[in-house]
């Protein structure tokens, strides 16, 4: 049985939606992930940041994202 290697506009729409839909799945687990971060940490982390200016609590929740969010690509990716 032969195959059509030629992608068709149909098969690019469907790879590009499901690209959407890893994308949203990521963004919402790493947001859960900074969430539940945030609950586990003494000081309110936003608050800390935003308010007071707190660069060491910017850098801990950056580096905690980064992270994280490689970890997520990974696991999307297989």
């Amino acid at each position: 049985m032969p195959t059509n290697p030629t992608p068709t506009l149909e098969s690019d729409v469907r790879i590009f939606i499901i690209s959407l839909v890893y994308a949203a799945v990521g963004m919402v687990l790493l947001y859960i992930g900074y969430r539940v971060f945030d609950m586990l940490t003494p000081t309110d982390m936003q608050k800390a940041i935003f308010e007071q200016g707190n660069r060491a609590v910017a850098i801990i929740a950056g580096a905690f994202i980064l992270g994280l969010a490689i970890i997520i690509a990974a696991a999307i990716a297989g």
